[in-house]
């Protein structure tokens, strides 16, 4: 998903060690105040006057967290987070870390004690093999994500007219005409080829609405109501229940390039969410309340937010998260590779009490960017919808580092 997919093996090493380096040079070019004593409050923000925005988690800075002692962490929590650490051990192994935080063999040690761990002794396995650490200022936002369960049909039939697209075939990479050789690096945008033979964007949400997409691609099923599908989009993956009551499983398969529009912050702008008469709340009941109370409005709203996303049929374990394994209720979190290693244990400790705890990183979002940002999962079901739909926390984020890796990055 990263840009880059062109580069050469050479010229990713060559990166790979040029962050290598400046996680060594970083806690020396702050203030010395940022490595501070295990048990302590972090300290504020320090940032590294380089970039306004740290491109990132080393360049955004990194120092010492507080042990996992001062965290209290529960040991159920401490279990779901060890069973989900655990599938993403091979992961981890296996990929490179775009945060610049670690190395694949930086987890070795702690995936291999964690295959032969007592679930029963969790606490004792996450205080034993990690040191946790803040990002940047560490100040956290997390949202919430679940697996919809909405109404469909393997078949179009009266009362089940949305389609739910697999990848369409000629979605493809590639550069427009008019952007110079020189300019052509990382990875090529998405889109199509017209009927000339040119390169041009995909179609956004408005144009495959109106049949941009009829007879081009895949059909997996049909849903019955166009704005429940609209939000089981933004969750990634969801349930269809047929009315003979047959489960059909979706999950996230690609998008159509396109941008990527929050309608929250619109309506937001638009002064129509907030308390009092004509308001409505932020959360996802209040933005659904809007949309049905106002069709043509709503539909002009939805319309806003351009990306498409495409799915695939799941049969086997899931719903699969950005690193390739099942994210589990509660324990798995939605975070930015750039400032968290996907896989890695992340500690949050919010103004809503649901959502502290340990998470494991193993999926990203589009709207989940920068440091700190975290989208919770909540599974399936009616209260994991009422909890998604209205979390909104904030409060601090630590990130769970095996030791050696945390001793390199000077946090010690």
């Amino acid at each position: 998903m990263a840009g880059g997919a062109l580069r050469s093996d050479h010229q990713r090493n060559t990166e790979m060690r040029r962050l290598l380096a400046l996680a060594l040079l970083v806690p020396m070019l702050v203030a010395c105040g940022r490595v501070i004593p295990q048990g302590s409050v972090p300290p504020p923000a320090v940032t590294v006057p380089a970039a306004p925005v740290a491109a990132n988690a080393v360049l955004a800075g990194v120092a010492l967290g507080p042990s996992l002692a001062a965290l209290s962490v529960s040991d159920n929590d401490a279990r779901g987070a060890l069973a989900s650490f655990i599938e993403s051990c091979p992961r981890l192994l296996a990929r490179e870390d775009a945060s610049g935080l670690t190395r694949p063999d930086d987890w070795r040690g702690a995936c291999d004690a964690a295959r032969s761990w007592q679930p029963g002794r969790a606490k004792a396995f996450f205080a034993q093999e990690f040191t946790p650490v803040q990002v940047g200022d560490g100040k956290a936002f997390a949202t919430g994500y679940f697996e919809p369960e909405i109404a469909g049909s393997r078949t179009r039939r009266p009362g089940f007219m949305v389609p739910v697209y697999a990848m369409p075939p000629d979605l493809v990479r590639g550069w427009p005409d008019d952007v110079p050789a020189s300019e052509r690096t990382g990875r090529p945008p998405l889109g199509r080829y017209d009927e000339r033979g040119r390169f041009v964007l995909y179609h956004d949400r408005a144009a495959i609405e109106d049949g941009a997409l009829a007879g081009k691609a895949p059909i997996i099923a049909w849903a019955a109501d166009p704005v429940e599908f609209f939000f089981l989009q933004i969750q990634g993956s969801g349930r269809l229940i047929t009315p003979e009551g047959e489960v059909i499983r979706i999950g996230y398969a690609g998008q159509n390039g396109r941008e990527y529009v929050g309608i929250g912050g619109v309506m937001r702008e638009r002064g129509l969410l907030g308390s009092g008469p004509g308001k409505y709340s932020g959360s996802m009941q209040g933005i659904m309340a809007y949309i049905r109370e106002n069709p043509q409005e709503g539909r002009d709203l939805m319309r806003l937010n351009k990306s498409w996303i495409f799915f695939s049929e799941l049969r086997g374990d899931g719903p699969l998260g950005a690193l390739g394994v099942p994210v589990r209720r509660e324990s798995s979190v939605a975070a930015d590779p750039a400032y968290v290693p996907l896989g890695a244990p992340v500690w949050l400790d919010l103004d809503r009490a649901e959502a502290n705890g340990l998470w494991i990183a193993q999926d990203t979002g589009g709207a989940i960017k920068g440091a700190n940002r975290f989208d919770t999962f909540w599974g399936a079901g009616e209260d994991a919808r009422r909890i998604a739909g209205g979390m909104s926390g904030r409060g601090r984020a630590y990130v769970l580092l095996p030791k050696a890796a945390a001793a390199r990055l000077g946090a010690r």
